[in-house]
């Protein structure tokens, strides 16, 4: 094998590794899941850099759920979960709750939030969710 065609092989080596170890690493996404009533509905969030338009997600009729992942596909600055009551006049918040790094992922998914229970309006009705966080290294 000549020196030439040795350092070809060597530098696709090189570019080969180099594109699988960025191809591989998955974007990251926050699922969370919310149950009210018996039913349970998926909310995903996927990084942005401004957390005011992504909007809430109706929780049959009586609560808003809202998850939001401020950053890059490169870095998580911040998690934000809303769980907010349906009111006729309008939502209430009734939970807020702030994740920071470092997040510490041992496995993936991680289980960010474990299981939540709110509870909220005149009968005290009962929101359940829990999150995972994936894509993100430790």
């Amino acid at each position: 094998m000549t020196s030439g065609t040795l350092r070809s092989v060597v530098a696709a080596f090189f570019l080969f590794t180099l594109f699988a170890s960025t191809g591989t690493r998955a974007a990251p996404l926050l699922r969370c899941q919310v149950t009210y009533a018996g039913t349970t509905q998926n909310v995903e969030a996927s990084p942005v850099a401004d957390p005011y338009p992504v909007p809430s997600v109706d929780i049959g009729g009586r609560f808003r759920f809202k998850a939001v992942m401020v950053g890059s596909s490169a870095r998580v600055d911040r998690i934000m979960l809303y769980a907010y009551l349906d009111t006729q006049r309008q939502p209430v918040l009734v939970q807020e709750a702030k994740y920071l790094p470092p997040y510490t992922v041992s496995q993936a998914p991680y289980r960010l939030t474990g299981e939540q229970r709110v509870y909220a309006g005149g009968v005290e009705r009962e929101l359940i969710y829990s999150c995972t966080l994936q894509g993100v290294e430790p």
